[in-house]
């Protein structure tokens, strides 16, 4: 019987494209939307957007306020755009806020 290291067990795991990979992009693309936020718009604004998950391709966000939301929707496609940039690839189609 022959074991498989760990570190290897993983990596193959995650080549797979399986529900691990999926949890790993989606957490990568809340973390990269809040760059995009703070480098979109002033810090006192930006703190105000919380990325909260990705689903089903649809980001969802949590606003302070509605000014904010109106501010992400006008902005939706750059900062699509710009997560899935970071992303290297097209995981993010469109963002939900919740003001």
């Amino acid at each position: 019987m022959t074991f498989t290291p760990l570190t290897d067990a993983l990596q193959n795991k995650m080549k797979s494209k399986g529900s691990l990979q999926k949890q790993v992009e989606a957490s990568q693309a809340v973390i990269f939307a809040e760059e995009v936020f703070s480098k979109l718009f002033p810090s006192d604004l930006a703190k105000h957007a919380k990325p909260l998950f990705l689903k089903n391709r649809t980001l969802t966000v949590t606003c302070s306020s509605s000014a904010l939301a109106q501010e992400i929707r006008l902005n939706q496609t750059k900062i699509v755009d710009e997560i899935n940039k970071k992303l290297g690839s097209n995981e993010v189609d469109r963002i939900r806020y919740l003001a």
